[in-house]
């Protein structure tokens, strides 16, 4: 049974999330949906991250196995056309081993937080970037990123909901970039927690503002209490750029 591995791109407004539920349309049936159209498979797909309501992907991605071989640009070219009035689109498909595991076998995962920092407001980024009109000093948001970077009890910056089993997690990378009016947050790591880094964007945007120093980011971290941490950033300005594999299962 050939797998396919799909890497998407979306705009995280038309969903509900990655995952199927029953409140609307998640990425995973829009996906399943174009798939059942194209061939008739029933197939579950399964992604590299569960991104929430209104968060996007620049290179999402996901794997899928079909009973039948097809070539790889026709599925892409198939599922793109039954995708056409849904905000989706499937970049690129490559046949991969079925030791492939878009989920499991993914080595790291890269997202890039918005910041529009300008006293107009949104008009063609509204629902694609968080609009804050006080001036942020990315200066100090950037120093007190470094803070974060490492291996951490990351309670104070993980959501109530959050199902995973320990909160202790590694940041490779957290950096702070001014860009015109943009701020723009990166972040790296193996995995990360539910609404991390949008709790880290929150409270980075609070010490931007003056409303606190890298010592209380400092002490919160510390707390490891939700309660201690800065705010939860809007879905908005998220989006997952890429996930990273070894070359033993790219091949």
């Amino acid at each position: 049974m050939p797998r396919y591995r799909l890497t998407l791109e979306y705009d995280g407004r038309g969903f509900v999330g990655w995952q199927r539920q029953d409140n609307g349309l998640g990425v995973q049936q829009a996906i399943e949906d174009a798939v059942r159209a194209f061939c008739g498979e029933v197939v579950t797909v399964q992604g590299a991250g569960r991104t929430d309501s209104g968060v996007h992907a620049l290179a999402q991605v996901a794997h899928l196995d079909l009973e039948k071989e097809w070539d790889a640009d026709t599925i892409r070219d198939a599922l793109n056309a039954h995708l056409k009035k849904i905000p989706a689109s499937v970049l690129d498909v490559v046949v991969k081993p079925s030791t492939f595991h878009a989920r499991f076998s993914a080595l790291e995962r890269s997202y890039r937080y918005r910041i529009v920092n300008r006293r107009a407001p949104l008009t063609m980024d509204v629902g694609l970037a968080w609009w804050v009109p006080a001036r942020l000093d990315s200066a100090a948001m950037a120093d007190a990123a470094a803070v974060l970077v490492g291996t951490h009890d990351f309670t104070s910056f993980r959501a109530s909901e959050c199902q995973a089993k320990s909160p202790v997690k590694t940041i490779d990378e957290l950096k702070v970039e001014a860009t015109g009016k943009e701020i723009h947050v990166s972040a790296r790591a193996r995995s990360f927690l539910h609404h991390q880094v949008r709790n880290i964007v929150g409270s980075l945007a609070w010490i931007g503002d003056g409303k606190w120093t890298c010592a209380q980011l400092r002490d919160a971290l510390a707390a490891k209490d939700r309660r201690a941490g800065g705010p939860t950033a809007p879905a908005d300005g998220l989006y997952l750029t890429g996930v990273r594999y070894s070359e033993t299962t790219e091949a």
